[in-house]
């Protein structure tokens, strides 16, 4: 499916809000490694998103299935999600996966605050297949502002 890497450098706001609207289904904890993800590092550390500490907000919306993946960093291992007091702050010695399906589905609005970083890191925002066509403006480097659009739905 389209997704969309985001990266927030240390000057950079350190906000996430929710891409759509919609109903937060759970939450996924993976810890791991704290590499930074400035551009040298990405490039230089094989599956860097892969095993860096990961907070994953999977939702269901109007275009289907859509995870949002907070990604740890070096000095950013704390990551804080909002509409769950229940979820654990991340970068926690001896801290293990962990998971969370809701019963009952947390009701959500496009742009409101999901969480933050306590300092820049990555965000990656995932679609389910031949469901979001993403803006051509999205190219590598381009800034995207807090509401801006970056898809639409295909």
């Amino acid at each position: 499916g389209a997704y969309a890497t985001l990266y927030l450098s240390p000057r950079d706001y350190h906000r996430i809000h929710f891409p759509l609207g919609g109903k937060v289904l759970g939450w996924r904890y993976v810890p791991g490694r704290l590499w930074p993800v400035n551009p040298a590092s990405v490039r230089t550390v094989p599956g860097l998103f892969a095993v860096n500490e990961r907070l994953v907000t999977v939702l269901d919306t109007q275009v289907g299935r859509c995870a949002v993946v907070a990604v740890g960093a070096t000095v950013v291992g704390r990551v804080h999600a909002y509409y769950d007091p229940a979820v654990p702050h991340t970068n926690t010695p001896g801290a293990s996966v962990a998971r969370r399906d809701y019963e009952a589905p947390i009701a959500v609005e496009k742009g409101r605050e999901l969480g933050a970083f306590e300092m820049g890191s990555t965000v990656i925002v995932l679609f389910e297949p031949g469901r979001v066509r993403l803006d051509p403006r999205l190219v590598p480097g381009a800034r995207v502002r807090v509401g801006e659009e970056i898809g639409r739905p295909a």
